[in-house]
């Protein structure tokens, strides 16, 4: 038999090749001396390891390929501290209840891509409404938006195929150790998504490219029998007296009977949410966080991480993720985009919201991230709505401080340590909208003490973990707020939410996800859960 044997934590200077990885990790494996013939290696993953600048190095996980007697035992492998990979794959167990009426999926991000494509590879001819554009349709609309300042409240960064994530660096990490995740990173490489994806520590597809694994997926979901409705927002949904799903209203003005249904919102699916808490489901406040987008020189943040090795043209642009707890909150980075820009993400009229993203290369003048602030139940009024209003406050203050026009307030972090206001980067040039629509602002005039003294200190500590962190000459862009979603709808082991039946919260608008990766998870499990309730459709 064939066993994939994976040989972890073999460190290598940044001029090491591969053939030289590949002979250390056959040492190692000689030195069991288990009863086992080497085929062939390949890189599993690579990271870097920045502690030391003066000796950076990379940390390579090798994948051999080994030939094995039928009856050699597996656990002499674990047992020296090895592991064997197996190829990625989902068990899918197909149920026998007979599905009345096609499963709807609501929202086209990465939960909701997911959910559609594993029913329809499976048989069950989904349909799945997105209540923005097709790809290339929604870029127009954002280039519109950057152009003539005019709203499209369906179409924008946070709406359309692809879901905000679109519109973002791609960042494929988590912090969930789950099997089924090589298997999603393998099914965005399948559709178009790059080679590295599969053995990069911290994968990344890119806006540029996550545009075409969107198309990709769009197509193959209605090859394979689905049926994509744009421009179709859901505005009510009707249940029997079981709780049951009995039919939806689409757009104000259809009907449409439907069996399973699947709310793969987007966390800025407001409307949406304050229509499904007047349907008696359990929907609860959650933790979430707000704060500001920082810009430097993506050469500077390179040579502070490091050192002389930034300019070998090795490593890449540098990544961060930092955090800092003050006596009364936390702060910290997210969403880290290298050479990247930050981007005009509202979609409401009267409201600024600023996000990141970066293409596949990386290779802007400016790295950027969110600060972001946590904000507690207490914050708000620990209610659902009371959320929401929390979050949309901030961006209706945005929009004000920005004088309208959606105009980011900005400034120099000059400014904001010495609460004044009129220091036009010079250094660091803002990215928002093109670095056209930017208003120089006093931040301390406007923000809450406990935000801008937390943004104070947080920016302060990660100065001393990356030098030049709090640099007179970076940029300051307000506000970040939709880190995730300030709701969770309440679901039970079995995916439904609470009390109502074949209706199944997922994704990150629901509660359940905190990025791309997690949230393909989270669908990818949701449609499982139909699969194995029901049969597929005649």
């Amino acid at each position: 038999m064939i066993l994939n044997i994976l040989i972890k934590d073999i460190n290598a200077s940044l001029n090491c090749g591969e053939d030289d990885v590949f002979n250390r990790a056959l040492a190692k494996l000689n030195k069991t001396h288990l009863p086992i013939k080497p085929l062939s290696f390949s890189v599993y993953k690579r990271s870097v390891d920045a502690r030391k600048r003066d000796n950076i190095l990379l940390v390579y996980s090798v994948l051999c390929s080994c030939e094995a007697s039928d009856d050699f035992d597996i656990s002499e492998i674990t047992d020296k501290g090895f592991s064997v990979i197996e190829r990625p794959s989902i068990d899918i167990k197909i149920g026998n209840k007979k599905m009345q009426k096609r499963p709807v999926v609501v929202g086209m991000g990465p939960a909701g891509i997911f959910c559609a494509l594993i029913l329809a590879e499976n048989g069950y001819r989904p349909i799945l409404i997105e209540r923005g554009d097709d790809v290339d349709t929604r870029l127009r609309a954002k280039d519109n938006f950057y152009k003539t300042h005019v709203l499209d409240e369906e179409s924008n960064v946070q709406f359309g195929a692809g879901g905000a994530g679109t519109f973002s660096d791609g960042k494929l990490v988590t912090r969930i150790n789950d099997k089924a995740t090589s298997y999603v990173l393998k099914t965005l490489h399948e559709l178009g998504a790059p080679d590295d994806i599969l053995t990069r520590a911290k994968p990344h597809v890119g806006t540029d490219l996550l545009i075409n694994v969107v198309k990709n997926a769009a197509e193959k979901i209605t090859k394979l029998g689905g049926e994509i409705r744009y421009r179709t927002r859901l505005d009510d949904i009707d249940f029997y007296s079981d709780g049951s799903v009995k039919s939806i209203t689409l757009n104000n003005t259809e009907k449409l009977e439907c069996g399973p249904l699947v709310l793969a919102l987007g966390h800025s699916a407001r409307d949406t949410y304050q229509m499904l808490m007047s349907k008696d489901l359990i929907i609860e406040p959650k933790s979430f966080s707000i704060g500001v987008r920082i810009e430097h020189l993506r050469s500077d943040i390179d040579h502070a991480m490091y050192g002389k090795a930034a300019d070998l043209g090795i490593l890449g642009p540098a990544e961060y993720t930092l955090s800092h707890n003050t006596k009364q909150r936390g702060v910290y980075t997210f969403c880290m985009c290298p050479g990247g820009e930050v981007v005009a993400a509202t979609s409401e009229s009267g409201s600024v919201v600023v996000n990141g993203m970066s293409n596949y290369k990386r290779d802007g003048a400016n790295s950027n991230s969110a600060v972001a602030v946590s904000i507690f139940g207490d914050d708000f009024g620990n209610t659902p709505k009371k959320a929401i209003e929390f979050q949309r406050s901030f961006e209706k203050l945005a929009y004000r401080m920005g004088g309208g026009g959606y105009a980011a307030p900005i400034c120099t972090l000059a400014d904001f340590y010495s609460k004044t206001k009129g220091r036009s980067p010079d250094k660091v040039k803002p990215t928002y909208m093109n670095g056209e629509n930017c208003r120089l602002v006093n931040f301390s005039e406007f923000l809450p003490g406990f935000m801008y003294d937390s943004l104070s200190d947080g920016i302060a500590a990660f100065d001393k973990k990356i030098k030049g962190f709090a640099s007179d000459s970076a940029v300051l862009s307000a506000f970040e707020t939709r880190t995730s979603a300030p709701v969770r709808i309440i679901r039970g082991e079995d995916r439904c939410a609470i009390s109502h039946n074949d209706l199944y919260p997922c994704g990150e608008g629901a509660g359940y996800a905190g990025g791309i990766t997690s949230a393909a998870l989270d669908g990818l499990k949701t449609a499982l859960s139909i699969i194995e309730k029901y049969s597929p459709l005649d």
